[in-house]
């Protein structure tokens, strides 16, 4: 199964954990579920626990601190479901290759962990609606003169991209003019933002996200427009994975998780974990 891999350090996670990150007022907090649609809690009668799983090694998702406990954003978000339910739960980590597995062979009842949502991990599992997404964005100069990242402003100006990439394509579509320069890894094409060989770079938000409130960026940068979330080129998301045909269960997760955000708790979560949004 396909991860939703993110390039994100567990050094970045430490730092704002630290308290270096900037004042919240500067995220924008997004909602990835319709305020207007009407919630009805669901037949909650046969759902006694819910045992769910993860991983360890995918900060700031999921992660061990370093008493041995896990933490993280789909363990925060794990718990509060549980709590919105008013149903027990346990949270157990498994390695990678063993996570839907685990939902097979009935040792466990969902997966949360960052599990992308597409045509081929629907033929292994169902999904909940999508609680998160990963988005591009363009990076540039604190002091660009860019007034935005826009195709007419961007012209044919040099832009660094991760060669093969999402973002690449993303470019080659709706930025033909522009100067595409495509490197072997995000860290070499941010740094040839940060050296001023390139005016801008376009990659994942996420890790973007924790690099600019990093040292290595050391504050040479800021995101400019955006986020860019067309599901061509970005996907659909991630969801809750859950056994195929569990439709109570299902259901009742995406009532958790829809409460949850009209009540701000997906906020606060998202607001703890990423100090400069990348959205």
């Amino acid at each position: 199964m396909l991860r939703f891999r993110l390039s994100v350090l567990a050094a970045s996670l430490l730092a704002f954990a630290a308290g270096s990150a900037p004042a919240r007022a500067e995220t924008a907090v997004p909602s990835f579920f319709d305020p207007n649609h009407p919630l009805q809690k669901p037949d909650l009668s046969r759902i006694r626990q819910i045992r769910f799983l993860t991983e360890d090694d995918f900060p700031p998702f999921n992660f061990l601190l370093a008493d041995g406990q896990l933490a993280g954003y789909n363990v925060d978000l794990a718990r509060a479901i549980c709590a919105e339910l008013e149903t027990p739960c346990t949270i157990q980590r498994r390695s990678w290759e063993l996570l839907v597995p685990g939902l097979d062979d009935n040792s466990a009842d969902a997966v949360i962990a960052s599990l992308a949502i597409n045509d081929e991990t629907r033929k292994q599992a169902d999904f909940t609606a999508p609680y998160f997404l990963t988005p591009g964005r363009f990076a540039m100069f604190a002091d660009t003169t860019l007034t935005a990242a826009t195709p007419e402003a961007i012209g044919d100006r040099k832009v660094a991209v991760v060669a093969g990439s999402r973002h690449e394509a993303f470019l080659k579509t709706f930025y033909p003019s522009a100067e595409r320069v495509a490197f072997e890894t995000p860290a070499l094409a941010r740094n040839a933002l940060k050296t001023g060989k390139v005016s801008a770079h376009f990659g994942d938000a996420i890790s973007l996200s924790f690099w600019l409130n990093g040292a290595e960026a050391g504050g040479c940068c800021v995101f400019k427009d955006g986020p860019f979330t067309d599901p061509r080129f970005f996907g659909e998301g991630v969801g809750i994975a859950v056994k195929k045909g569990n439709e109570p269960l299902r259901r009742a997760l995406d009532y958790a998780l829809a409460k949850l955000d009209r009540r701000g708790a997906l906020g606060e979560l998202y607001l703890k974990y990423f100090p400069i949004g990348p959205f």
